[in-house]
C-alpha cells in the first residue's frame, strides 16, 4: 500500500491488450490483468476468443473484447492496435506474448519455418510496439511488457528460429527501454522457463527429457500458467514505476542452478 492508501498494484481504469490469450499463459496473463481491474482486449491468431473472453468478463467484472490477427502478416499490428481502440479509446497495457515454434535440426530447418517463427516472435513485437508505443508515448504514459524465454539467455536444442528470435526479444525490450524510459513508457519482459503449454507439448511427451528438465528446476516441477500472472501485473503496475528494460525470470529457479 501507498501513503495515500491506494494499492500500487491495482488496474483499475487501465485497458490491456495482450496477444495469444485465448489459453495458455496469454490467457492466464489476462486473467490476471483482468482482475487486478484492468479492462482487457484479447488477441488470437485464427478464431475469436469469445469464450475465454466471456469467462474473463464474467469472473471479474471487467469489460472485454476480441481481436483477431495472424502476426506474421505485416497488416496485423495496425490492424490489432486500431481494433483494441476502437473497442476503449486507449491502450495502457502491451502484453506481447503471443509465440510459434518449430522444432528441427538445425540443418533440416526450413526457410519458410524460420521466416514465420521470426515474423510472429519477434518482428510483430517490434510492430506492435511501435504502434502503440506511439501513443503512450504521447500521453507520457504506458506498460509494454514482452514475453521473452529461457532461451533469451540459452541456445536450446532443435529451435534455432525460436531460440534466435527470444534472444532478440530481451534486446529489444532494453534497446525500446533506453530510448522511452524517460517519456514515462516503461518497456520490460517476463522470461518463463518450463511452463506446461502447447509450445512444449514435444517435451512433456517425451519421458526421458521431462524427467531431465523436470530434475533440474530447484522447485521440483514446471510452471502452470497461473504462476505467471502476478509478474504480469507488478510490470503493468505503478509498483513497476522505476523498472526499465529489465527481463524478469519467472522458472522455478532453473536459472540460479
Amino acid at each position: 500500500m501507498t501513503a495515500g492508501g491506494t494499492n500500487p498494484f491495482r488496474l483499475d481504469g487501465r485497458v490491456a491488450l495482450v496477444t495469444g490469450a485465448s489459453r495458455g499463459l496469454g490467457n492466464s496473463i489476462a486473467r490476471a490483468l483482468a482482475t487486478a481491474g484492468a479492462d482487457v482486449v484479447l488477441h488470437a491468431s485464427q478464431q475469436e476468443p469469445r469464450a475465454a473472453a466471456d469467462i474473463i468478463a464474467a469472473d471479474t467484472g471487467v469489460r472485454t473484447a476480441c481481436v483477431v490477427a495472424d502476426l506474421a502478416s505485416d497488416s496485423a499490428p495496425e490492424h490489432l492496435t486500431s481494433s483494441a481502440l476502437s473497442a476503449f479509446g486507449r491502450i495502457d497495457i502491451l502484453v506481447n506474448n503471443a509465440g510459434i515454434i518449430r522444432r528441427a535440426d538445425a540443418v533440416d530447418h526450413s526457410d519458410e519455418d524460420w521466416n514465420t517463427v521470426i515474423a510472429v516472435n519477434l518482428t510483430s513485437v517490434f510492430r506492435l510496439s511501435r504502434a502503440i508505443g506511439r501513443s503512450m508515448l504521447e500521453r507520457g504514459s504506458g506498460k509494454i511488457i514482452n514475453v521473452a524465454s529461457l532461451l533469451s539467455f540459452q541456445g536450446g536444442v532443435r529451435v534455432p528460429a525460436y531460440a534466435a528470435a527470444k534472444g532478440a526479444v530481451a534486446q529489444l525490450t532494453k534497446a525500446l527501454a533506453n530510448e522511452w524510459a524517460a517519456r514515462g513508457v516503461n518497456v520490460n519482459a517476463i522470461a518463463p522457463g518450463y511452463f506446461k503449454t502447447d509450445n512444449t507439448s514435444a517435451l512433456v511427451a517425451d519421458g526421458r527429457r521431462y524427467a531431465d528438465i523436470t530434475a533440474r528446476i530447484p522447485a521440483g516441477r514446471w510452471g502452470e500458467p497461473d504462476d505467471l500472472g502476478g509478474a504480469a501485473v507488478f510490470l503493468a503496475s505503478r509498483a513497476s514505476d522505476y523498472v526499465h528494460g529489465h527481463v524478469l525470470v519467472v522458472d522455478g529457479g532453473w536459472m540460479a542452478r
